[in-house]
């Protein structure tokens, strides 16, 4: 018989770990899924397949309970009864790092690898919105497809509509990325669950799927109609070969096959004879009302994107680059410790976990999680740099006698960098197991000179710094043929500005006796960055505070004049963890014309800060109507109450800081949140007269259009964000780095400011039903940090970019001895250049051995990388790879007649690049 038309019908159940229930309750369930499933597929062989969420975790959380039943999951996943992989876990792509979503696919596909076939499915069922870059990733990844759920609205082929950018005239579609690559795009038209419960009687069967067929019929491009058998924690239909016999005899003409996701992309590229409309980029639902969009999940409880951004950058900026580091000097790469560090930290990262639209209980678990992942990176970090630093010759410090304190500076970023260190050094130590009496150790340490000291650089210049003498320091140490060795110390604190260190490299400083240094190298005297009455001023930049605290930044490069910088913006928000939504005509309230109180609270060689202090009344709450509006479901959009009259203080402490070599001024907030119902955001006006802006996303800096689609009816048009937000025109730009802050908007307020969200706090989960989350109002002490970097109007060829991206590393050090090494006092294990490149990460792969560096490309026009071995490696054997790192084509080593080995390597518009370095 020829058919025409198929029914695929796709069993799976989409998993998310928690939710509205906390993680061990959905982790019943799954067990009791699993069991089910494991049992139908004995016991019914036309039960055929079933799709495991795209999610290898699911496997982990059912054997940790099931340990007994592996060998029967192996035995389904070998015969493509049950399917698995590419991900770890199903996480929102647009509130995880780069890397992030990198590492994902990576443990997704070596956890699958162990068990067999690795589904080369794209699959994103709901994530919220989807990053421009998914087609080039997958393609990287072996994958020619993206299967997913939100972001693109299509118009069926009998709709009139014409195709756009964020239009399709069909499910499927061609997604492009911006570098070219493209996918074949399944769009869930009707949802993934759109074959769900499959009736088995006829009289329902018959009714069914007269619906369903329709339904899916009306957007497919072909007579392939995809059925998602399965939705969020749902049971598996047992009875479904049962209920496919009564579908085919109601239904002659169309065959009903029990399918998966191989055999039903490969009938649609069979099938296919319809012109497909190209999506391009970003799928963010654009072209819709808006009120759908859930982007305000990326501000819904900021202290988890806060947690979330430190742990990231412990690992993928601190953690890799430090070991691959020790790893050149023949020190064990601790593979198996990052893959536990990272699925810690990933179990964070499903997108109801690190959006924030959970109940309580979730939340609570994941600070726990992002604890564990840190102090993993921690010991990973303490051990790596410090078998870095011994291998350092600090023997230039003994000149200065046998006082002297040396210690490394790390900059594990991908640029030449500057800024401020802090580090605690004991000057003297003395063991317990020498055998002093406590009294009399203390008492020797006590009498310990910490003054009289100098810091100097490896050349033996003085470095202007402060120290505070922190007194007296228990610690331990935990050698690895001993057991643990207590001590008593004398510890101070420096700090100070390190310049210029190298990217990807280190420095070497010594705190030495002063009358050790020679006399030209007496302590500096600098002229003072506080400038006049409520100013800083360094080479580059002025600030002048204004006494509302505000602020006007000045760029002394091409002297555009940015003012009202640093208002505060409050507003009531009505609406839940997903969506903001503000009282019905109430207008914001702002500091702007607010007295502050403003004083100079930092005046060093290196740093100068004013402390700024707003004394604020905002509303205590919504109304109490909004408690009956919550009880009864009413629809965000359309709830009506407002703030009370009753108000609560919200004292704000707002520092700004500026450095002596800084191009940006650094900006830290915090306050002490007891209003409920608001929104917290700071402006930055920008005056730049330019219809779009670019944002840092997922291996991309996006240009978005600062006016929304003409459907967009949501006064609001938040966006999400990575490390930061840039506004430019003409010859200046304005970009404004964060920490932990994923939510922006460019305001259409005439002057194209830039708010970024600082606190959103709300009381309830949202979606499908009613549920309390007192602890989204987010009470209590709350910190925030940003850099405003003003540039010439090209943010990736000033270096702002890579400022912004450097202010998402911590810088890190460690004390040392006085050795000789093999390591020069200062130096770098790669040098590269490229313009309008991003560096992304250094690390070591597993399956090789080889090191691993990663680039892309900021814009959209070709570069060229330039990468060569510096003092500490060589380029010998580089080859190209990808982001599975999987072996590519070879490079040639060119020489630069300097004895230094390079590789030249052209790079695509908006290309991601991965370089691999033998060892």
């Amino acid at each position: 018989m020829t058919y025409k038309r198929t029914a695929h019908i796709i069993s799976h159940t989409h998993w998310d770990r928690e939710w509205y229930l906390p993680y061990e309750k959905h982790h019943v369930l799954l067990v009791k899924l699993v069991d089910t499933l494991l049992h139908t597929l004995e016991t019914d062989p036309e039960f055929k397949s079933f799709y495991l969420d795209g999610q290898t975790i699911i496997l982990e959380d059912y054997l940790q309970v099931r340990p007994d039943n592996r060998e029967r999951l192996e035995r389904y996943i070998k015969e493509g009864r049950i399917v698995i992989g590419p991900w770890y876990i199903l996480q929102d792509a647009f509130l995880t790092s780069s890397e992030a979503n990198v590492r994902n696919l990576q443990i997704g596909h070596q956890d699958a690898s162990r068990y067999g076939t690795i589904a080369k499915v794209g699959y994103f069922p709901d994530t919220f919105g989807n990053i421009g870059q998914a087609p080039q990733l997958m393609r990287q990844a072996g994958i020619d497809n993206a299967v997913f759920g939100r972001g693109v609205k299509p118009t069926g082929f009998n709709n009139t509509v014409a195709d756009s950018e964020y239009e399709s005239s069909f499910s499927e579609l061609i997604w492009e990325g911006p570098d070219g690559s493209r996918v074949l795009g399944i769009l869930f038209a009707n949802w993934y669950s759109n074959g769900n419960e499959v009736p088995a009687d006829e009289a329902s069967a018959k009714e069914y799927w007269e619906r369903k067929l329709a339904d899916a019929e009306k957007y497919a491009a072909t007579g392939q109609l995809l059925f998602m058998n399965g939705c969020d924690h749902q049971p598996i239909q047992r009875d479904l070969p049962a209920a496919l016999e009564m579908a085919r005899k109601l239904y002659p003409d169309t065959e009903f096959v029990h399918s998966n996701f191989e055999d039903y992309l490969a009938s649609v590229n069979a099938s296919m004879t319809r012109e497909l409309s190209v999506v391009k980029g970003e799928l963010r639902s654009q072209r819709t009302d808006g009120w759908s969009t859930l982007v305000n999940t990326a501000s819904a409880r900021v202290y988890l994107k806060q947690m979330n951004q430190l742990g990231q950058a412990m690992l993928e900026r601190v953690a890799e680059p430090l070991a691959a580091f020790a790893y050149s000097l023949g020190h064990e790469y601790p593979h198996h410790l990052f893959t536990y560090a990272w699925k810690t930290l990933m179990q964070n990262h499903p997108h109801d976990s690190i959006c924030g639209c959970s109940v309580d209980e979730v939340h609570r678990e994941m600070v726990t999680r992002f604890d564990k992942s840190r102090h993993v990176a921690k010991a990973i970090i303490d051990e790596s740099k410090q078998v870095v630093a011994d291998a350092v010759d600090t023997s230039v410090f003994q000149q200065y006698g046998e006082a002297a304190v040396p210690f490394v500076v790390y900059n594990t970023t991908g640029w030449s960098r500057s800024g401020v260190v802090s580090i605690e050094l004991d000057i003297e130590r003395i063991y317990f197991r020498d055998g002093h009496l406590l009294e009399t150790m203390n008492q020797m340490m006590y009498a310990v000179d910490v003054t009289g000291r100098e810091l100097v650089d490896h050349n033996g210049g003085a470095v202007a710094h402060s120290m505070t003498d922190m007194g007296l320091h228990f610690g331990y140490e935990l050698p690895d043929d001993k057991f643990r060795q207590p001590y008593m110390a004398r510890r101070v604190r420096l700090t100070f500005e390190a310049k210029d260190v190298a990217a990807l490299g280190l420095a070497a400083y010594g705190y030495v006796r002063k009358a050790a240094v020679a006399a030209t190298a007496a302590e500096q005297a600098s002229v003072s960055l506080a400038s006049g009455q409520n100013a800083l001023e360094n080479e580059w930049l002025r600030v002048d505070i204004n006494s509302d605290g505000s602020f006007q930044l000045t760029d002394k490069r091409n002297g555009q004049v940015y003012t009202d910088l640093g208002v505060y913006e409050n507003t009531g928000d009505i609406g839940n963890e997903y969506m903001y939504k503000q009282p019905n005509g109430e207008q914001a309230l702002t500091t702007k014309g607010l007295p502050a109180r403003i004083r100079l609270v930092e005046d060093t060689p290196y740093r100068a800060s004013f402390e700024i202090i707003h004394e604020w009344a905002i509303p205590a709450s919504a109304e109490p109507n909004f408690e009956v509006e919550k009880q009864e479901a009413v629809y965000f959009p359309d709830r009506k109450s407002q703030r009370t009259e009753t108000t609560v203080p919200l004292v704000i402490r707002t520092e700004i800081a500026l450095t002596r070599e800084g191009k940006g001024l650094e900006w830290k907030s915090s306050f002490n949140n007891q209003a409920k119902d608001h929104r917290v955001r700071v402006l930055f006006p920008t005056d730049l007269a330019s219809a779009y802006h670019h944002a840092d996303s997922i291996f991309e800096v996006v240009r978005r259009d600062n006016e929304p689609a003409p459907e967009w009816s949501n006064p609001s048009n938040a966006q999400h964000q990575q490390a930061f937000v840039d506004v430019s025109h003409g010859g200046a730009g304005l970009t404004v780095a964060n920490l932990g802050l994923n939510e922006y908007e460019v305001l259409r307020d005439g002057r194209q400011s830039i708010a970024v969200t600082l606190l959103r706090a709300v009381a309830e989960l949202g979606d499908w039903g009613v549920f309390p989350t007192p602890e989204a109002q987010c009470l209590g002490e709350q910190q925030f940090s940003l850099v405003i970097l003003p540039h010439n109007g090209d943010g990736a060829a000033s270096g702002a970019y890579a400022g912004a991206y450097q202010f998402q590393a911590p810088w890190t050090v460690s004390q040392t001895g006085i050795h000789s090494g093999k390591l020069a006092p200062a130096g770098a294990l790669f040098q590269w250049e490229g313009s309008g490149l991003a560096f992304s990460s250094l690390k070591v792969s597993e399956q090789s051995g080889d090191y691993m560096a990663r680039w892309y490309n900021m814009n959209a026009a070709s570069a060229e990388l330039k990468l060569a071995g510096a003092a500490y490696a060589t380029v010998e054997g580089a080859y190209k790879s990808d982001v599975l790192e999987q072996a590519g084509e070879g490079l040639t080593v060119h020489a630069d007649g300097k004895s230094q080995s390079y590789v030249q390597v052209p790079v695509g518009p908006c290309e991601i690049v991965t370089i691999a370095v033998k060892h």
